[in-house]
């Protein structure tokens, strides 16, 4: 059989599908998304931050991740070589290029310096459900200030910007650690040696993520991961950290630290560190940040001082803080859920170090974007406002100077609106397109209106209702078509919209 040779045959079309871990976002969620954002940069504003856009690539060296001996140093960035052999990478959170930032413009900023920054980041991480390899930050850092009272400030703007886009109280708790209180029970415990830090790197790795894992597993699990190990219910084995059962009963008590005020579990958490230097620094700096919050109004109904946050970065050093949200939602198996975390944060005075040799101390918190707006949409607190613009119909092609007038008009009143741009030979696509633009309103004009001076307004909405259930009483009470002079019809848009 003869080979099709022709051009066709040999063309191969790319595939028009999204990369795997990315998606797109249209018009609806990315008007959500820059409403929400907005609402959050009011409030970061008002505290005195100022925005700041870094770029989205850096070099490898400035991102400081922790890389592989391979020869393209990939893990956890989409990372390539420069043809000048410098290694660049996507930024994989925005902490990283602030640090850079506040090393490279030192001598220009304020000291401190207080920023926010919102945009994509990239992790070159296995893709799963509801978690992509890109996704939105939303940003607020002190870069420069030592006292604590930075980071109970981090934490009260955090407070009041969930409240703000749309997050009652009551439906969200800040919860409060500090790394070195975690470090002092690791020296209780016998991981932590303070003369050789390196030493029982492994193992400390093993019982942070242990501890972060408890509302996950319980505590026979975490019990389980603390001691030999841990087998799932699928099989696998998770490697445990070893310990004996009087320091695993030491890890234990630090995790059911928490008391009924902020004082008490303080207290309880002066005990599990005993004689630990380190330890009794972080007891200080949450009993500072609890009366600090406590005289700003932020009770433990919003802000509460949880042995439970770890946070898993590694370059943190003192305060961490993670917002979670409390009310229910049902998983993808109809199941009732806490909806979790949506932010989270800390100190990290070592970070800026890398670049300039010097310790220089910062603060900041990190808001999942997409987490908090599939939040908001549970809720019921976004979505609601999806109108799309007015359209102005064509009847006749011959005339659309007549009905871009018409749209200038509108848009020049502050009204979205746009001219239908395609095939104008058959109208009832015009209005199916009105109808997928989820307009609100159809204007209509043809030879006839235009020798009359007038143009006919289409109610799309109150004809979709008709349609479905409206009875007709309602229907003769409220016409979805009326007709008005065309020098009106500016306002009588307006009057068809606010209905």
């Amino acid at each position: 059989m003869a080979q099709d040779k022709s051009p066709e045959a040999k063309t191969r079309r790319p595939r028009a599908e999204t990369p795997k871990g990315f998606r797109d976002y249209f018009g609806a969620e990315v008007t959500e998304r820059k409403a929400m954002l907005d609402k959050v940069a009011e409030v970061y504003h008002r505290y005195g931050f100022d925005p700041l856009e870094t770029s989205a690539v850096e070099t490898v060296e400035a991102l400081g991740k922790f890389l592989p001996d391979v020869d393209r140093p990939n893990e956890g960035v989409f990372a390539w070589q420069d043809e000048d052999a410098d290694w660049l990478a996507l930024r994989y959170d925005l902490t990283a290029p602030l640090a850079r930032v506040a090393a490279q413009f030192r001598n220009d900023l304020p000291s401190p310096y207080r920023r926010y920054a919102m945009g994509p980041v990239w992790r070159n991480e296995k893709p799963g459900p509801g978690r992509f390899r890109q996704f939105y930050q939303c940003d607020a850092d002190t870069v420069g200030a030592p006292s604590v009272a930075a980071d109970a400030e981090i934490c009260a703007m955090l407070s009041d910007a969930l409240e703000t886009v749309g997050i009652p109280r009551g439906d969200y708790i800040v919860r409060v650690n500090n790394r070195k209180v975690l470090n002092g029970v690791m020296e209780v415990a016998g991981v932590l040696d303070p003369a050789n830090p390196n030493r029982f790197a492994t193992e400390r790795g093993i019982v942070l993520r242990a501890i972060d894992k408890i509302d996950r597993l319980g505590e026979t699990g975490v019990r389980a991961l603390l001691g030999e190990g841990r087998k799932d219910e699928s099989g696998d084995f998770t490697k445990g950290a070893g310990l004996a059962a009087e320091q695993a009963e030491v890890v234990m008590a630090f995790m059911a630290a928490r008391r009924d005020s902020g004082a008490a579990t303080v207290a309880r958490l002066r005990e599990l560190v005993g004689t630990s230097v380190t330890g009794g620094e972080g007891v200080a700096e949450l009993e500072t940040i609890a009366e600090l919050l406590d005289r700003q109004g932020y009770g433990s109904d919003r802000i509460l001082i949880d042995p439970g946050v770890v946070r898993g970065l590694g370059y943190y050093t003192g305060p961490v803080y993670e917002a979670e949200l409390t009310f229910e939602i049902l998983d993808e198996k109809g199941r009732k859920r806490q909806f979790g975390s949506v932010s989270g944060g800390g100190r990290y005075d070592d970070l800026v170090k890398r670049f300039t040799g010097q310790s220089v101390p910062a603060t900041g918190v990190s808001i999942g974007v997409d987490r908090l707006l599939a939040a908001l949409r549970a809720k019921g607190r976004i979505g609601t406002d999806t109108a799309g613009p007015v359209v102005v119909t064509v009847m006749d092609r011959d005339r659309m100077a007549d009905y871009m007038g018409m749209v200038a008009d509108l848009r020049n009143a502050g009204l979205r609106a746009e001219v239908y741009l395609g095939n104008p030979k058959n109208f009832g696509n015009q209005l199916k397109y009105a109808d997928k633009r989820q307009s609100p309103v159809a204007v209509i004009q043809g030879g006839n209106e235009a020798e009359k001076g007038v143009v006919i307004l289409k109610d799309l909405i109150l004809g979709a209702q008709i349609a479905q259930n409206a009875t007709l009483e309602e229907w003769k009470d409220r016409p979805a078509q009326v007709e008005v002079p065309r020098a009106d019809l500016v306002a009588a848009v307006r009057k068809m919209l606010a209905k």
